[in-house]
């Protein structure tokens, strides 16, 4: 028994030559490796959040009057301020990490967008709990107890709207993926494909078949040309 051979129409074109050390869908171990840093990197940058949220927020104050603790002004906008700093904080943050990791590897990549995306969320809870643990003390009565009967003090650090929390991540992984589409150099077309190929010459070659040998004169069997 013979095997039978298939040989390549030589109208379709190659197929492109894969990369070296990476997966079906493109993916290296490099690419990890950058997403797994700039997940470490962004996350540890949370602490700097958290301390310029404790520092620039507007503090809310409390007065006791020796049995219950009250707002000093009720009509105060600070709790709301704090939620409004740390807003204003993480959008910025967001733009800036976004910036820095396509300047870092402009060829973008899923995995690079994933670490972008888990150090943004884990940055903004680091931020969140750092700064409540830098600001005034949580424990109300004690701070109360403290300042004494009709003397004001600074309230705890609160996030009031919790969706703050998504900022960073949102607007990170937004204007990350947009620097990408607009900026990334696109990978070029193998040879023989693209749209240039696809523009080629009309009609393609394959539509029509190969032109049949001339006839030879020498050949008894070829039809004697017309006498006039």
């Amino acid at each position: 028994m013979t095997e039978a051979l298939t040989t390549p129409s030589p109208h379709e074109p190659p197929l492109p030559p894969e990369k070296p050390g990476g997966s079906a869908g493109g993916v290296t171990p490099a690419d990890i490796r950058d997403g797994a840093a700039a997940a470490l990197v962004i996350g540890v940058a949370g602490v700097l959040l958290g301390v310029l949220w404790a520092w620039l927020a507007p503090k809310a104050q409390y007065v006791s009057n020796g049995e219950a603790v009250f707002l000093k002004n009720s009509e105060s906008e600070s709790r709301i301020g704090a939620d409004g700093t740390f807003f204003l904080l993480s959008l910025g943050f967001g733009l800036l990490s976004a910036v820095l990791v396509f300047l870092w590897r402009r060829r973008g990549g899923v995995p690079l967008v994933i670490g972008l995306m888990i150090g943004s969320c884990f940055a903004s809870l680091v931020g969140w709990r750092t700064g409540l643990w830098l600001g005034p003390s949580s424990d109300v009565a004690a701070a109360a107890a403290k300042a004494g009967k009709g003397v004001a003090f600074d309230a705890p650090l609160q996030v009031l709207a919790q969706g703050v929390l998504l900022v960073w991540p949102m607007v990170a992984v937004a204007v990350h993926l947009g620097l990408t589409a607009l900026w990334t150099p696109h990978d070029p077309y193998p040879s023989g494909t693209g749209p240039e190929a696809e523009r080629g010459v009309y009609p393609p070659p394959h539509v029509h078949g190969a032109p049949a040998p001339a006839a030879d004169s020498s050949d008894p069997a070829a039809p004697e040309p017309p006498r006039g």
